[in-house]
Formats: C-alpha cells, structure tokens, sequence
C-alpha cells in the first residue's frame, strides 16, 4: 500500500515534443497573512524570474496580492514545477522579514493547454485587485506584470 496519494499524471500528448507546458500556479501565505504586496516582494519575484530565465524556467504574468500570488510558469523539461515552487518560496521568504512560517504548504497548480485558457487565466486574475477593492481599475495595482513573454 502506497501511503502517499498520486498525484494526476499531466497528459504528455498535449504538448509537442518542443514545447514547454505552462503551468498557472498560486501560492498562498500562511493563514492568508498580507505578507506579500510590498515593494520588496515584487523586486525579489523579478530577481529570482531573471536568474531563472536562463536556465530554464520562464516567469510571464504575475499578480502578487496581499495574501497570494498568481504566476504563470513555463519550464523546460528537466525541471520539476514543486522544485520550482519552492525555490521561489524561499527566495521571497528571504524579504518577507518576519518570522516563519511564511507559506501555506504546497501550492495550486493548472497545466494550462492552449493560447486561450492562458488569456482567460489571465483576465480573471488581473481582475484580483478589483475584486478585492485595492484599485479601481488593474492598471493602478503596482505588484503585477510579464517578465516573459509567454506564446503558444
């Protein structure tokens, strides 16, 4: 008896043999604490995306709320989505400045399949700030951008 659950396979056929899935992932702060909307937390999300990029593991949308983050991520093959999770868990612990825990355990993660549930993903969630009354409109909120240009 396995007492690990398993997870879902992702279906290899989706995808062409040259192309890197993409993956909308969301990452929630421990007990939904606001650690996350600050200035400092988007300079580190940038700096681990440009660190990341050469090797592998592209950072396109993003939207950093109070109490979560929504990414949108592209890797090459030889890399794992939980170990890229949480390298940038612990990249932005490291600015977050109070004392652990930082992160909810583990993580949301969508396997995205084609160009429009990208675009769909993404207008739901640039829409968050809204939803959440900080702005009145998405362009107002600082803590969003693309750091890559991810195309289908």
């Amino acid at each position: 008896m396995n007492p690990q659950p398993r997870k879902p396979r992702r279906l290899s056929h989706v995808f062409q043999s040259h192309d890197a899935p993409v993956y909308f992932v969301t990452l929630c702060t421990f007990d939904r604490q606001p650690l996350l909307a600050t200035h400092a937390i988007h300079a580190k999300l940038c700096a681990f995306a440009r660190k990341s990029e050469p090797l592998g593991v592209a950072i396109g949308r993003y939207v950093i709320m109070p109490d979560h983050i929504h990414v949108f991520i592209r890797m090459a093959p030889q890399h794992t989505l939980g170990t890229t999770v949480r390298l940038l868990k612990r990249s932005l612990s490291a600015a977050i400045g109070q004392p652990l825990p930082h992160w909810q355990p583990g993580f949301f993660d969508h396997l995205l399949r084609h160009g429009e549930s990208y675009s769909e993903k993404w207008d739901y969630v640039v829409q968050n700030p809204v939803r959440a009354g900080l702005v009145r409109t998405p362009g107002e909120w600082p803590f969003q951008g693309e750091i890559v240009s991810i195309r289908y």
